[in-house]
């Protein structure tokens, strides 16, 4: 396998953890699948230990589980775990959306509108990795509002315990069309200043993704 010779941006750890986060996303790894410290390094043209770093990182977020004397792999969860998981964000994410909904700004509004715009681009452009960071950056503006950083980093540890899984139902094609129309909604209902049909187009949207990822994993 070849090596890269270029220098990583910033520290070898954040490149490290950047581009398995990418590798997550991108479906290059797996649920179940064994991520390989060595190989990764030498693909990476970095040392052993800033991939440790990286992968201890992940596992901290729930990417990725540790097993004694075998080493890293993709974090599988049961459909089971992934209904708790959703019932925590919907929970969550309708309190925080009905306190940001009326703070937010034209400003954040057209930050809003931005990532939705992106998340149509690459969706046309058939780029999940791509998709799936605007369709991040689109979610979580609509809760940045003032008073809930601890309720935004909960939200924040749910979300990355889910990526490998969001970017299974999203390599789709329809899929990826239906959550563009979705937002179209949620945007609607918050420029209208309808609280509850916010909450409400959020709770479908995320539903449609759990029962996705229902199908897909039995």
């Amino acid at each position: 396998m070849a090596t890269r010779t270029a220098s990583p941006p910033g520290t070898a750890a954040q490149h490290a953890l950047e581009e398995l986060r990418r590798s997550i996303v991108a479906g290059d790894l797996r649920p179940g699948q064994r991520v390989g410290q060595e190989e990764i390094a030498e693909r990476l043209g970095v040392s052993l230990a800033p991939v440790r770093e990286a992968l201890a990182a992940l596992e901290q977020e729930g990417q990725l589980t540790y097993r004694p004397r075998r080493g890293y792999f993709v974090t599988e969860l049961r459909l089971e775990d992934l209904r708790e998981i959703y019932e925590l964000r919907a929970l969550l994410e309708g309190r925080a959306a009905r306190r940001a909904a009326p703070l937010l700004d034209e400003d954040a509004l057209q930050r809003i509108e931005l990532a939705a715009r992106e998340v149509v681009e690459a969706a046309a452009a058939g780029d999940v990795t791509a998709e799936l960071a605007a369709n991040r950056r689109f979610h979580f503006a609509l809760l940045d509002a003032p008073g809930q950083a601890h309720t935004l980093r909960v939200i924040k540890l749910l979300w990355d315990s889910t990526e490998t899984y969001r970017a299974l139902y999203y390599n789709s094609p329809r899929e990826r069309t239906e959550a563009v129309r979705a937002h179209e909604r949620i945007v609607a209902a918050l420029r209208d200043g309808d609280s509850d049909r916010l909450v409400a187009e959020l709770d479908a949207h995320r539903q449609r993704a759990l029962d996705q990822l229902g199908e897909i994993l039995v």
